[in-house]
């Protein structure tokens, strides 16, 4: 999605939602660069009206964001990834048709996946060697992907359901380990919308881990039910890692958590000069 972004030398304005942790794409402009429209607006109107589908959703997948723009903040429709690849759907035009063939492409490897989970593991280890990972960080991290299923498959047999609960349980453990929600360790390493996990170091991973996989045995022994017993078994699985973490920072002298992160030099440097 990031090509969106700078599409044939034409910016594309983004917005990131505090609200929802996510990037949002300005409607208008997406709209002009894939059709040369001289009047988006006109044009999103009458897409609107072809698609009386895409219309019925339109304030789920279009809400209103404050965009710079040279006159100042102005309110304007923005659309997440989800929503946006929605609305490439109903644009008819040559410029759109590389986004189409990528929606397929991209189902036609999840439904592969279904009937072959084996598939989702080498397609993963695949995308972390195109990145520049090192095979002996892609092998802790898939492990780590391992041990989290793990723990969410106990959860789910002990009635935990909502997506919020998940957070919930996942920030009790990263505190108990790190002394840090999930959402404070991506400020420490510069983050937004990437995955946390992706941008540990070796011991950050085995750490993480360790809480985890604690709390899995914690679970499978103590048998809580429900989300507050969970909570005080996640807390539990946590600490022991966080023991484990502060012994070794006791022994060495070195902090575990680290601002490293992988993000391509270039990142760095824009939040560099952001923090500047």
């Amino acid at each position: 999605m990031s090509s969106i972004k700078l599409f044939e030398n034409k910016q594309v304005r983004t917005v990131w939602n505090e609200e929802d942790q996510k990037w949002y794409f300005v409607v208008e402009d997406v709209v002009t660069v894939l059709t040369n429209s001289n009047d988006p607006k006109q044009y999103i109107k009458r897409m609107r009206q072809r698609d009386t589908e895409l219309a019925k959703g339109w304030v789920q997948f279009v809400p209103t964001l404050s965009v710079a723009t040279p006159g100042g903040k102005q309110k304007m429709g923005c659309a997440n990834t989800k929503g946006l690849l929605r609305i490439i759907q109903s644009i008819p035009s040559p410029k759109a048709e590389p986004f189409k063939l990528w929606l397929a492409q991209v189902g036609s490897d999840r439904l592969d996946e279904i009937e072959n989970p084996e598939l989702a593991t080498q397609r993963t280890r695949e995308l972390y060697k195109l990145k520049g990972y090192p095979d002996d960080w892609i092998e802790k991290r898939m492990r780590s992907i391992a041990i989290r299923e793990q723990l969410t498959d106990e959860w789910k047999t002990r009635g935990i359901k909502e997506q919020i609960e998940y957070s919930i349980l996942t920030a009790e453990i990263s505190k108990a380990t790190f002394g840090l929600t999930p959402a404070e360790y991506k400020k420490v390493k510069g983050l937004k919308s990437q995955n946390l996990r992706d941008h540990m170091n070796d011991l950050e991973l085995i750490f993480s881990m360790l809480g985890e996989a604690s709390t899995t045995e914690i679970v499978k022994t103590q048998n809580p039910k429900g989300f507050f017993q969970n909570k005080k078994a996640a807390k539990q699985g946590g600490a022991v890692a966080g023991n484990a973490r502060k012994e070794l920072e006791k022994r060495t002298g070195k902090k575990v958590i680290s601002t490293e992160n992988y993000l391509p030099i270039t990142k760095k440097n824009r939040e560099l000069k952001k923090g500047n």
